[in-house]
């Protein structure tokens, strides 16, 4: 894994992806994903639709760049939680909004239509499944050990399932309309992280 800030371009790459995943959400809400080409993505972000296809394989994949920030983000929370901090610590962390304003109500419109549109529900999926490892990971270094194990493993796969399930129940839940609709979902991330530790823990 590469040390230290990223190179300029590594951070206009990443820039771009995210403007076009922010495009595709809008589009997507908007009009459906089977109403919305590939072309109208691209140019809502600006790119070429050739640009668009060198960074994403699929018109769905589009929207990983959201996914990802998330999920990035609670990796970050898991790497500053200190071995001398208890859960919850890490759940009051969790309670202060890390996404930008903007991207909050985006994800959680994103993660409504993963109810409807199987091929969002797949990156959304899969979103979490390469968030497992990172999660363990980060997990593992608090602990002290070199790599994570089974002990490990488990705990990242609670904390991910428990994320996932936080978001889903307060994206299908919350009212859209409302104007706190998009600041609840760090407290149902929070709820959901207490409950797991409390069935773990019996």
């Amino acid at each position: 894994m590469p040390i230290g800030r990223p190179s300029l371009t590594e951070r206009r790459k990443a820039e771009t992806r995210l403007d076009v995943a922010r495009a595709a959400v809008g589009l997507f809400v908007a009009k459906g994903v089977a109403a919305t080409s590939a072309e109208e993505i691209a140019a809502a972000a600006g790119i070429s639709s050739r640009t668009l296809w060198r960074y994403f394989p699929t018109k769905d994949s589009c929207v990983m760049p959201l996914l990802a920030g998330g999920i990035e983000l609670a990796a970050d929370w898991l790497r500053s939680w200190r071995g001398d901090q208890d859960l919850a610590e890490l759940v009051e962390a969790m309670r202060q909004p890390g996404l930008s304003a903007d991207d909050r109500p985006a994800i959680l419109a994103l993660v409504r239509l993963t109810r409807t549109e199987p091929g969002l529900r797949a990156v959304w999926l899969e979103a979490h499944r390469q968030a497992e490892p990172v999660f363990a990971e980060a997990l593992a270094r608090r602990s002290g050990l070199a790599a994570p194990g089974l002990a490990v493993v488990v705990q990242a796969a609670m904390i991910n399932a428990a994320l996932r399930a936080a978001v889903e129940h307060h994206a299908f839940h919350a009212d859209p309309a409302a104007d706190d609709a998009a600041d609840g979902a760090e407290a149902a991330v929070s709820e959901a992280l207490l409950l797991a530790a409390r069935v773990f823990s019996g």
